[in-house]
């Protein structure tokens, strides 16, 4: 019951929290990603193809910013803030500007992250431990033990 008060607290003060995570098993190899939206209590998890976990970890992130934007709307989506926690410490520095971004494809994912933020009112990206990051974690890895591991048989 609390919890649930605290969640509508947050949706109401217009701040979405959500965690994601992206894992490839071989590097790269058949890879999956997983977010939870804690505030709306949404969870998605998904094959992505042949991968680095990099690549999953952004792709993760960008899948999560895409579907809050789907679930709030468009016009709405602008009035929120969107607080990220990851456990891929690299890929937080990266997106706060603290190391460079020296691969073609990995600021190909920060372009699309950026123009993402765009579409709320504000964007922020924290690192968490995977302790604290276990429904996303979870998600991935049920999508690398189900669907990708059968995908990557065919």
């Amino acid at each position: 019951m609390f919890y649930n008060f605290v969640l509508l607290f947050i949706y109401m003060e217009n701040k979405i929290v959500i965690y994601t995570d992206g894992g490839s098993r071989g590097n790269p190899g058949p890879a999956g990603i997983g977010v939870w939206i804690e505030t709306l209590n949404k969870k998605y998890g998904e094959c992505i193809g042949i991968k680095t976990n990099n690549d999953a970890e952004y792709e993760a992130l960008i899948f999560g910013l895409k579907k809050v934007k789907a679930l709030l709307g468009k016009v709405k989506a602008k009035q929120f803030e969107v607080n990220c926690f990851l456990d891929s410490e690299l890929v937080v520095k990266q997106l706060n500007h603290e190391y460079k971004l020296k691969e073609e494809r990995i600021q190909k994912y920060f372009i699309e992250i950026w123009n993402l933020m765009l579409d709320f009112k504000k964007v922020t990206f924290s690192h968490v431990f995977r302790e604290k990051n276990t429904v996303a974690d979870g998600m991935v890895n049920e999508a690398l033990d189900k669907g990708c591991k059968q995908a990557s048989l065919l």
